[in-house]
């Protein structure tokens, strides 16, 4: 990190203590009349199993990639945790969940600095939790959403870019994209997409931030190696699949039997596409491995996202399966590409979450979730499959493009790539003087 780049850095933190001093959102009365204190135990283990998942995606990204970008990889991850989370306080929840503007963003300024939130009536979606135990499960989701993006372009992006990158993605991306599909005003609510617990907001926009990365950094010096640690990945993959359960069973908001449904369908789907995913390998000539096991697993979890509270426990298996095969499919395909997506983010989130969105506009039933208006396509209804295809267009186009020009700013600001000495030393060294 440049000298210049620390500096202005750290006036912007000092231009944010003057503002904590001026906006301190001291609590005025609270706002208890409805909250259920199981409902809200519950929502605080989420709120630390959805963190988690964070650390656990650097193990899985940093035991992947070569021995000599391990740490610089894994910090990518931990860093997203610093710097969104400075950004949700000050006004990034606001963007998301702020006063609407025409469904696509939120007022930047009605939670200015957390304003209103310790103190202010619960959200009208999780009407039984206190509002500011919402906002901070929220930012878990905005947290780990450009950490996973980190996969794309692993091994050749500049720390103090990505920092700049993440920054620019949380404001113009991730926060837009959450108010449209999670705010009741959102365009994308209105338009009646449903997405449970992030397959669209979280995974599709990663990955399809993740492709947009891949094509503009270009290819490695030395696209090619060994994983560095498999046991990392295996270490990842158990934290991962164990906050997941905070991700999926916590969007259900309250401690009830949809929170259960949720649990049950997670675990079915991820269990579905880690098994699939080897048996497949097998049949196509290969070794059943750990990393096939591992990815398999994470493929599943990602597809059943959008649909872990909307359908029944036997089409999760499907959803398992199914996803597993298309992922395992595009990685393939990729891997015979030119497109050097490090850590096949695409072909794992972005094809896993859209996997996720269709069937979910296959399988949504009412039976299993009041929110659902009109039921999936499995049930003889079309309007919900057309709105999920129709919104999956829509999402992919503003994240591949927004997330391109995105690129093309961040580079103007501090060049994205590397120098190839940097990159032939590794990262770890060349940019953080560490070693594995």
């Amino acid at each position: 990190m440049s000298r210049r780049f620390a500096l202005i850095t750290f006036s912007f933190l000092i231009l944010i203590i003057f503002l904590c001093l001026l906006f301190p959102s001291i609590p005025g009365n609270f706002h208890a009349e409805n909250i259920n204190s199981a409902d809200t135990a519950w929502m605080l283990a989420s709120t630390a199993l959805v963190l988690i998942m964070t650390p656990g995606l650097a193990f899985f990204y940093g035991g992947m990639v070569n021995k000599k970008n391990v740490l610089s990889t894994m910090l990518q991850s931990f860093i997203s945790m610093a710097v969104i989370s400075i950004i949700w306080v000050v006004f990034g929840f606001s963007l998301a969940f702020g006063d609407s503007f025409f469904g696509v963003i939120g007022n930047p300024a009605t939670f200015f600095l957390m304003k209103d939130v310790i103190d202010g009536p619960a959200w009208k979606l999780a009407p039984t939790i206190p509002f500011i135990l919402f906002a901070f499960y929220q930012l878990k989701f905005a947290i780990i959403t450009p950490a996973l993006i980190t996969g794309a372009f692993a091994e050749r992006m500049k720390f103090t870019s990505y920092i700049v990158f993440i920054m620019l993605f949380c404001i113009f991306i991730y926060c837009p994209l959450a108010h449209a599909t999670w705010h009741p005003e959102g365009v994308l609510a209105r338009f009646g997409v449903l997405d449970f617990a992030g397959g669209t907001v979280v995974h599709m926009s990663a990955g399809w931030a993740a492709l947009a990365s891949a094509l503009y950094l270009k290819k490695r010096n030395e696209p090619a190696h060994n994983p560095a640690r498999i046991t990392y990945v295996l270490l990842g993959t158990g934290l991962l699949w164990f906050g997941w359960f905070g991700f999926n069973a916590g969007s259900a908001f309250h401690a009830d039997t949809l929170a259960a449904i949720a649990i049950a369908t997670t675990s079915t789907a991820s269990a579905a596409a880690a098994f699939t995913w080897i048996i497949f390998d097998v049949v196509r000539g290969r070794k059943p491995g750990a990393m096939g096991t591992c990815i398999g697993a994470v493929v599943g979890l990602v597809a059943i996202t959008p649909a872990a509270g909307f359908i029944t426990i036997p089409q999760s298996f499907i959803v398992g399966v199914l996803s597993s095969v298309v992922s395992n499919l595009m990685v393939e395909w990729r891997s015979k590409t030119s497109i050097d997506d490090t850590l096949d983010v695409f072909p794992c989130h972005g094809v896993g979450g859209m996997m996720g969105m269709i069937l979910t506009g296959v399988f949504a039933s009412s039976r299993v979730n009041s929110a659902v208006v009109h039921n999936g396509l499995i049930y003889g209804e079309t309007k919900l499959f057309l709105v999920h295809l129709l919104g999956m267009l829509a999402v992919s186009v503003f994240v591949f493009f927004g997330t391109l020009l995105l690129l093309k700013i961040t580079n103007l600001v501090i060049p994205l790539r590397v120098s190839e000495e940097e990159e032939r030393t590794g990262l770890d060294w060349s940019l953080h003087e560490e070693k594995l």
